[in-house]
C-alpha cells in the first residue's frame, strides 16, 4: 500500500512540474498594440484602444498592468491580480481622450513573470 502511495505521489509531482515549465517554456511577455487615428483637428474627442497580447492567463502567470500614458503623463493604468485578472490573453481596453494640441500616446503591458516586450508609442499629428 505505501508502495502504491509513493507512486502515486511521485506521478503528481511529475504532472505537476510538466504543467509548470509548460508554463515557463512557452510563455512570454506582455505587449500591447495602440490605435488611434493619425490625424485629427484641436479640440477632438478620440477613441485610444489598447489590445494587449500575452500568451498565459491563469492564476500564476498573467498581465499585472497595462499603463497609457498621453506626452509621459499617466492617463490611466489598469492593474490586475490573481484574482482579478485579465478577461483573456488578448483583451482591449478603451478610453476617451480630448485633443488639444500634438499628442504622443505611449503605452506598456506588463507579465507578472517575465516582464514586458517594451513601452509602445504613436504620434497623432494635429491640424
Amino acid at each position: 500500500m505505501k508502495k502504491r502511495q509513493f507512486f502515486l505521489k511521485i506521478i503528481i509531482c511529475l504532472l505537476f512540474s510538466t504543467i509548470i515549465m509548460q508554463e515557463f517554456l512557452f510563455a512570454n511577455k506582455s505587449d500591447v498594440e495602440i490605435s488611434v487615428p493619425t490625424e485629427v483637428k484641436k479640440g477632438d474627442i478620440i477613441t485610444i484602444k489598447l489590445k494587449v497580447i500575452h500568451k498565459g492567463n491563469n492564476f500564476f502567470h498573467y498581465t499585472d498592468v497595462v499603463t497609457l500614458k498621453i506626452n509621459g503623463d499617466i492617463l490611466k493604468k489598469w492593474e490586475f491580480s490573481s484574482f482579478t485578472r485579465p478577461e483573456n490573453e488578448v483583451f482591449t481596453r478603451e478610453i476617451t481622450y480630448t485633443v488639444n494640441g500634438p499628442v504622443t500616446i505611449s503605452a506598456v503591458a506588463n507579465c507578472n513573470l517575465h516582464g514586458s516586450i517594451d513601452e509602445r508609442s504613436v504620434i497623432i499629428n494635429v491640424k
